[in-house]
């Protein structure tokens, strides 16, 4: 590694400002020091240098040829410092907070909305840890989650984001409009693989409601990734059990259709923070960007019961 060999920084902060004001007393008045000070320093310069810098006349400093070209290098070195200084003090901190919730919420609800974000908020870095598990919420692992399940975590602020209703979803190619016909078709099941995450309803509750004779509810393919399972229906392979809310576009686009019912209603999904950061403003930064992405409980569709924004509740311990 080059080690720098460089003279006395004051040395040179001192010959720059008298080589600027050609005056040791005005570049003492800027420096906050004494005129014989300057000079001092000046000299020591110098004679680290082996040449003189100054032709010294009576009340003025006149630059030598390497006085010259030391101080446009000085000049040119110093202003660059002083740009970047002052623009390390009026950029703002950047605050970087992570939000937990399930790959198929991030990919298919918030990812598209980030823009949103970034627009209001441009010092936050948003960091996603997508799983189905429950993780701590202790600012380390994540700082904030959204949780499916019914709203009461010790400790922990819970709003509703959007209600859930599950429904039979399939690809218009097969043609599928009899609930009779559905023993004929695979099942596609979604079943998370975390010990501690909330199971979303099945078709085993499925089946219990609609009772359609010869359905095999243990059949079919297993993903354990939401967004997998959404994708094989997508791609005609079968029909699968899926939160109305997160294939809202394909249902809208025609890419996935409802064949029949019935319509199961599932646990709700809730933005949860630490009843002890309330008011932290990351936290309630993330919060209102959240609560406005389309989609969500302040954007629900006219078939649903209008319900406003609720306001934050302090849940039980």
């Amino acid at each position: 590694m080059n080690t720098r060999r460089l003279p006395s920084l004051s040395a040179l902060r001192a010959f720059e400002a008298a080589a600027r004001h050609e005056s040791a007393k005005q570049a003492a008045q800027e420096l906050s020091v004494t005129a014989t000070a300057i000079s001092h320093q000046i000299r020591g310069l110098e004679e680290a240098l082996g040449v003189s810098l100054f032709i010294r006349r009576p009340r003025q400093l006149e630059l030598t040829p390497q006085g010259r070209e030391l101080q446009q290098v000085l000049e040119t070195a110093f202003d660059s410092i002083g740009h970047v200084v002052e623009r390390l003090k009026t950029t703002p901190a950047r605050q970087a907070i992570t939000l937990s919730t399930t790959p198929a919420v991030a990919v298919r609800w918030l990812l598209s909305w980030v823009c949103m974000l970034r627009d209001s908020h441009p010092d936050i870095d948003l960091r996603f840890h997508a799983s189905h598990e429950a993780v701590a919420l202790d600012g380390v692992t994540a700082d904030l989650a959204i949780r499916y399940g019914d709203g009461r975590w010790p400790g922990l602020v819970a709003e509703k984001l959007f209600d859930n209703v599950f429904i039979p979803a399939c690809s218009p190619h097969l043609q599928l409009h009899d609930v009779a016909d559905l023993p004929i078709h695979p099942l596609i099941h979604f079943r998370p693989q975390a010990a501690t995450s909330v199971s979303p309803l099945d078709w085993a509750g499925w089946q219990k409601l609609a009772q359609v004779p010869g359905l095999d509810v243990s059949a079919g393919l297993m993903f354990s990734d939401e967004t997998h399972a959404i994708s094989a229906a997508i791609g005609g392979q079968g029909v699968a059990l899926m939160s109305r809310q997160l294939i809202e576009d394909e249902l809208s686009q025609g890419r996935l259709v409802q064949p029949f019912g019935p319509e199961l209603p599932g646990k709700p999904f809730y933005l949860v923070y630490p009843e002890s950061r309330r008011k932290d403003p990351t936290i309630l930064a993330i919060r209102e960007w959240v609560m406005n992405v389309p989609g969500g409980i302040c954007d629900l569709s006219a078939e649903s019961d209008p319900m406003p924004t609720p306001g934050p509740s302090v849940m039980s311990r």
